[in-house]
């Protein structure tokens, strides 16, 4: 019996297939472009596929950051609640393309919802 949203939406290659959709829309957005100007995209998306494979319950371990100390710099630069909600909805976009149930896509953003707090307050 599949038990945790990692496996139930399809596992690595969705959510590695989402973090690709997610960051392409991210750099589209003229709004968040600019907090991505001196970021390695390559580490940053495999960063994000871990973050994201643990928090959806997958074996991965994750190695990054915490998410506070990883959203830091962004606050710097002055991340606000609107960016927020502008990263989950590309989040959101980027889950249906990846052709994750909406049920699931629903599971998926409870849980990023819930790192608001620690990505936006530190």
């Amino acid at each position: 019996m599949i038990d945790n949203l990692y496996e139930m939406i399809g596992g690595r290659r969705t959510v590695q297939a989402a973090v690709e959709i997610f960051y392409r829309k991210v750099l589209e957005d003229e709004a968040l472009r600019p907090f991505f100007d001196s970021t390695d995209m390559a580490h940053l998306r495999s960063g994000q596929s871990m973050f994201v494979s643990m928090l959806l319950g997958g074996k991965v371990v994750y190695t990054g950051k915490e998410v506070a100390t990883a959203h830091a710099q962004a606050r710097a630069r002055g991340l606000t609640p609107e960016h927020f909600d502008a990263f989950l909805r590309h989040f959101r976009e980027a889950l249906v393309e990846a052709g994750v149930k909406p049920e699931n896509v629903e599971g998926v953003m409870r849980l990023l919802e819930a790192k608001r707090d620690a990505v936006l307050k530190g």
